[in-house]
């Protein structure tokens, strides 16, 4: 591999990264949506959870900065909380109506752009790139598991 750190996958990954996010922010905020909130809106919409605890683990990221957004969601009107009848001291989250009514338009906006991101890539090619990402993913996931694991 070439010596030049700028010319790493992980530089060019950084890199893509950013810009699908300068991208999907700047169609999901005239949704009311922001680029960060979209694990839990899809994982709400979804039903992949419903507790914060759920939540955080849905989209990878500590409890502190998922009370965050979720106060954030809560007081822009796209996520209710309601009590857990089965446990009183926890709640349930749900999105609102409007955020439901929302979620359409934001994914149609998130899809197209991902189309145009991928102009020029066949399928074939589109489906490679997702697959290598997924093992590049779990490879970073269990070298960051084993490292935490020997720090205990």
């Amino acid at each position: 591999m070439d010596e030049d750190v700028l010319s790493t996958p992980g530089h060019f990954i950084s890199l893509a990264a950013r810009g699908f996010a300068r991208l999907s922010e700047s169609r999901l905020k005239p949704l009311g949506f922001g680029v960060g909130q979209l694990p839990v809106l899809v994982a709400l919409q979804n039903g992949k959870a419903s507790t914060q605890r759920d939540l955080a683990r849905f989209a990878r990221v500590e409890q502190p900065p998922m009370a965050q957004m979720l106060a954030r969601m809560e007081r822009d009107g796209l996520i209710e909380r309601t009590r857990d009848p089965a446990d009183g001291r926890s709640s349930r989250i749900v999105l609102t109506k409007t955020a439901q009514e929302c979620m359409p338009k934001a994914t149609a906006a998130l899809f197209q752009g991902t189309q145009e991101a991928l102009a020029g890539f066949t399928d074939a090619e589109a489906g490679q790139l997702v697959d290598l990402l997924k093992r590049l993913i779990d490879n970073l996931d269990q070298i960051a598991s084993a490292e935490s694991s020997a720090q205990l």
